[in-house]
């Protein structure tokens, strides 16, 4: 939120010929840490967009509105490295097949061991979709 000082001292400086941009993050933008978009796997569609989010201080996994996986036995949501899946990441089984849906990350979870969002098949032992998180 800008005040009236700040308001006149960044119109007099803009006035001289110098420019003060005043940025403050969106909430949104406080919130996403890293986003993603799914490709599918093994024969599967995977596709939509992935972010980690942080609330309140605490994070999470957040599968998008636009979501969607054709179909697969036992689908969970884990996180990989390099095409390499970590089966110790396991967050939970997918909740539904389409649309958002949200799975907290353990707080002792060391986030730069990953690069990636997995939908995994347990059954299987595949991969049914993986996003490369930037």
């Amino acid at each position: 939120m800008i005040n009236r000082r700040k308001f006149i001292s960044a119109t007099a400086l803009v006035g001289s010929g110098a420019a003060m941009m005043i940025a403050t993050p969106t909430f949104a933008e406080r919130m996403k840490a890293a986003t993603g978009m799914f490709e599918g796997r093994s024969n599967h569609v995977t596709m939509g967009t992935v972010s980690i989010i942080e609330e309140d201080g605490r994070r999470f996994i957040e599968l998008g509105d636009d979501f969607s996986l054709d179909s697969g036995p036992d689908p969970r949501v884990a996180l990989g490295k390099d095409g390499t899946y970590d089966p110790d990441s396991k967050l939970g089984a997918l909740l539904s097949y389409s649309g958002k849906q949200r799975y907290a990350l353990p707080p002792t979870l060391d986030l730069a061991s990953y690069n990636e969002v997995v939908i995994w098949c347990d059954v299987a032992s595949v991969p049914l979709g993986v996003a490369k998180i930037q």
